[in-house]
């Protein structure tokens, strides 16, 4: 008669791997698809921005790469208009939603569909989406001048001109991408007791004194993530002002960090400032990304 097997033991191990090797190797392969795909770009990012390339020949070259970044005038250019479209795209990506969150909230019927008629845009293919404004833009066929001929209004060089080519590409964006933003408003709003409401009208309390006394401190939580996930959205923005001006724009009007990165790279031939540039933009969204799992802790808690 044989000795039982410990549970411990080699055998027991081997049969509980035999039980999980499907679930291990799902797992190695992710890991392994992650790692190529994630870990080492970023690796290969940081080992790049202190090399230089030269005839083909590939030398470390030090901080040269972030001097070289540092003392071009086009990266303080894409420095100001990166922080101007994420100005821009707070105020309306981040307080538009919440609007529309707020109106939604108060209807009774047809909810389902209000949902799927405000989350269509991100459904669709980004370039779709773009290409749509882009005709929309047009100075000569497109909609948009089209409704301001029919008001008796001048109309715009939408993408052509300095002066509206930025908030062109931020009423994009903010079409493309607000209906996440409304539906996690509006579920954080659906989470609020209505008896807060209630004791509110009964104190004689009108809509914006609800909103502001109740509904803002309610969700005040939700709105501190969902700013700092918008912020480092926006800061990374590319798709939209590459195919709607080119990226640069006019007279460089809407090149971002991100687009700046992409000329480097496949412009100028300068993939070490590119990479240096990607580094830097990297530790500052680091900053931002470990407040929003700080404050993601404290909402768990």
């Amino acid at each position: 008669m044989s000795a039982p097997t410990l549970p411990g033991s080699r055998e027991a191990f081997v049969r509980a791997f035999k039980r999980n090797v499907s679930a291990h190797a799902f797992l190695i392969g992710a890991v392994i698809c992650f790692a190529f795909f994630s870990w080492y770009p970023m690796v290969r990012e940081f080992v790049l921005a202190f090399q230089k390339t030269e005839n083909g020949a590939t030398s470390w070259a030090g901080f040269d790469n972030f001097r070289y970044v540092f003392g071009d005038p086009s990266f303080w250019q894409a420095c100001r208009n990166t922080l101007l479209f994420t100005g821009l795209a707070l105020i309306l990506g981040f307080v538009v939603p919440f609007v529309v969150a707020v109106v939604l909230n108060e209807f009774r019927h047809a909810q389902g569909f209000l949902r799927l008629l405000v989350y269509l845009p991100v459904m669709m293919p980004p370039v779709a989406s773009v290409l749509l404004f882009k005709y929309f833009y047009d100075p000569g066929y497109g909609l948009f001048n089209r409704i301001l001929v029919f008001l008796h209004l001048p109309a715009q060089d939408w993408l052509q001109s300095t002066d509206t080519a930025m908030i062109s590409v931020v009423i994009a964006a903010t079409w493309m991408n607000m209906g996440g933003a409304t539906l996690i408003y509006l579920a954080a709003l659906q989470g609020i007791p209505g008896e807060l409401y209630e004791a509110a009208e009964l104190d004689g309390a009108g809509l914006l004194r609800k909103i502001w006394h109740i509904t803002i401190p309610q969700t005040r939580l939700i709105l501190s993530l969902l700013l700092l996930m918008q912020i480092i959205a926006t800061m990374q923005v590319f798709v939209e002002p590459f195919l709607l001006t080119g990226g640069a724009g006019p007279e460089g009007s809407t090149t971002t960090v991100v687009v700046l990165i992409y000329q480097y790279a496949f412009n100028f031939n300068q993939y070490g400032g590119a990479a240096a540039l990607g580094l830097c933009l990297l530790v500052l969204l680091a900053g931002f990304s470990a407040a929003y799992v700080r404050l993601s802790r404290d909402n768990e808690n």
